[in-house]
């Protein structure tokens, strides 16, 4: 199918007998892209420049190269990840994410709460204990959250007070609740007890809350799902990163003799260029700013060798053509043999940050089927 919409795409560059026959055969185009996508429309741009969370880009770069191909394929829990912040930008330690941007068939396979633990004030008195217990509560009644009934509790953790940084608490029977009854979702309250002080003592640790501090240390739900897509094929060594690229991206508008020059070269691999800008999607896409498809061209003459890759099938159909031993029997076609995952890195309608993983997207190698 994505063979079939970048064609459609290059027509709509070309010329066309009107002008309303090209902007509908490019509406299609786009519309069939989003399909391979798994999108209806297109998310609208941020209202205003809004910078990704520095841990959804450096997961994107962990798992991708640079044109957004799967380098490390083992990394990702699903193909879906996504960063919800949290929308109550209170000073106290309670939070609320908005999950509605999740579709129900998407299974939840992890959730986690990221918080930003801050350094200690310079003010601060000495301790003599140096850590203390973190709680993080499920909200069951938002009226009541410090009632035994009003919450659940789902981490306890013993902290350091001696650093800063991302703490992480797995929250995932939460957000499995949230998301099978949107009801549910009262959200959550994080609660710190210093060991051996004064209980009426302002506690020794501090997490940066929605409010009053930088965007890039807000508290994040991270969320890792599966939309049941076919699992991504899996890179080997050697790609991404090829050197070898042989020929050129092709022009539609080709002599007869240049077609026929076609014909006599063997089955290889050629670029085929997606530019994300180009067709009007670099206002929600963040990473990668396009990729090579690359595509699959040549003949597949008698005999095949092995470096046309040929499966058995395949060469049986060439003997058969070559020999005329029964009519309407081509010979074998040039397709890609190997293809990979790429990743997507973009704004939601929502402004949350996804990362998505899409299988089948890339023609790793080519040969004649």
């Amino acid at each position: 199918m994505l063979g079939t919409v970048l064609l459609l795409l290059a027509l709509a560059k070309t010329g066309c007998p009107s002008p309303a026959s090209l902007v509908s055969r490019r509406a299609e185009a786009l519309k069939r892209l989003l399909e391979v996508f798994g999108m209806e429309d297109p998310p609208a741009p941020p209202t205003h420049f809004k910078r990704p969370p520095q841990y959804m880009v450096d997961l994107f770069n962990t798992v991708a190269n640079a044109d957004g191909v799967t380098k490390n394929p083992d990394v990702l829990k699903g193909n879906t990840v996504r960063s919800f912040l949290d929308k109550t930008h209170s000073e106290e330690m309670r939070f609320l994410f908005v999950l509605s941007s999740v579709a129900k068939n998407e299974k939840i396979l992890m959730a986690e709460l990221h918080l930003f633990r801050l350094w200690r004030r310079v003010t601060d008195r000495p301790k003599r204990h140096h850590f203390c217990q973190v709680n993080v509560y499920q909200v069951l009644d938002k009226d009541k959250p410090d009632t035994s009934g009003g919450k659940k509790l789902l981490v306890a953790r013993t902290v350091s007070l001696q650093t800063s940084g991302w703490e992480v608490f797995a929250i995932t029977s939460a957000v499995r609740d949230w998301t099978e009854d949107e009801s549910r979702n009262q959200g959550l309250l994080v609660t710190v007890q210093s060991r051996g002080e004064n209980p009426l003592d302002p506690p020794a640790l501090q997490f940066a809350s929605g409010g009053g501090h930088h965007e890039s240390k807000k508290p994040m739900l991270v969320l890792f799902t599966d939309d049941g897509r076919r699992g991504a094929s899996l890179p080997t060594a050697g790609f991404p990163g090829e050197s070898h690229t042989p020929g050129t991206t092709p022009s539609l508008g080709r002599s007869r003799s240049t077609r026929s020059l076609d014909r006599l070269q063997s089955c290889q691999r050629y670029p085929l260029s997606v530019d994300f800008e180009e067709i009007g999607w670099s206002g929600w896409i963040i990473s990668p700013r396009g990729y090579n498809a690359f595509h699959c061209k040549g003949s597949c003459p008698f005999p095949l060798g092995e470096n046309m890759r040929p499966t058995n099938h395949a060469t049986v159909q060439s003997i058969i053509n070559a020999l005329k031993l029964s009519e309407g029997v081509s010979s074998p076609c040039c397709v890609p043999d190997k293809l990979y995952s790429i990743n997507l890195l973009y704004f939601d309608d929502d402004e949350n940050v996804v990362l998505k993983q899409y299988n089948d997207m890339v023609a790793g190698s080519c040969g004649c089927h």
